[in-house]
């Protein structure tokens, strides 16, 4: 790894541990600067992954103040979210790459849609909030969500915060900045089962030099995400989620045809 490549990948972590923080799919940053440098896309998500865990204890960290009674929540929604962790890891490591290279495609067009739809998902959250202020009914619909999205997050890291944002916001009582503080707590859970299960069952997976470029600068993104990251321009942090997504699609659809 040159120092050109070495570059690009701190400044994709970077940027992908700030929006991380603020709105998530920052692996739509990440991931297609991985790609595009030739790793192969299971080593790229496994290596991305665990880089991410220092973004997330950052971010999460930022926002503590935003968790102030939420322990209940936390309680009934971090075992799901560490459990669907867990079985997206082992479906990850346990499905031929060819799998992968078939839905990541997919998959990557689903987080982009979520990134490009995510204000008329808030908008829709605010509005049932405001015809339902104490509603807390379906409170085994969403661990059950959480849960999938853990599932999802454990497979491909992506827009599981833009996921979550969504769910929380429908389901679970107090503001949308809460939704997000939990978001970072329950998305760092997953990244860190998936981390474990990466190093006991697929070491050789983890390239530990991109490991460590990305879990500095998202460190330090966490951080500025949690300061300043919630006045940058959402059509800004939108336009470039969707343009790396793009690239991310381009050159998997190219792995796939080449495969």
């Amino acid at each position: 790894m040159n120092a050109l490549e070495s570059f690009f990948i701190l400044m994709g972590g970077l940027w992908a541990g700030t929006i991380n923080t603020v709105v998530g799919s920052g692996t739509l940053v990440t991931f297609p600067i991985l790609i595009a440098l030739g790793i192969t896309p299971v080593m790229a998500v496994v290596s991305n992954a665990m880089g991410l865990i220092a973004g997330g204890v950052s971010g999460a960290w930022g926002y503590r103040s935003e968790l102030r009674g939420m322990r209940h929540n936390l309680v009934r929604l971090l075992p799901a979210s560490l459990l669907g962790g867990i079985t997206g890891a082992y479906l990850l490591l346990h499905l031929p790459e060819q799998v992968f290279l078939v839905v990541a495609p997919v998959l990557i067009v689903v987080a982009l849609m979520l990134v490009i739809f995510q204000p008329r998902l808030q908008a829709a959250i605010k509005a049932r909030r405001q015809n339902t202020p104490n509603a807390r009914s379906h409170e085994l619909v969403m661990v059950f969500l959480v849960f999938l999205t853990g599932v999802y997050g454990g497979y491909f890291v992506a827009a599981q915060g833009v996921l979550l944002v969504a769910i929380l916001g429908i389901f679970m009582s107090g503001t949308l900045q809460n939704a997000n503080a939990v978001k970072n707590v329950l998305a760092l859970g997953v990244n860190c089962v998936a981390a474990v299960s990466y190093l006991l069952f697929a070491p050789d997976k983890i390239i530990w030099a991109v490991v460590g470029l990305i879990a500095i600068s998202s460190l330090a993104g966490g951080f500025l995400g949690a300061k300043i990251g919630r006045r940058l321009p959402p059509l800004v942090l939108r336009g470039v989620i969707v343009t790396l997504g793009l690239v991310a699609l381009y050159f998997m659809v190219m792995k796939l045809v080449n495969a």
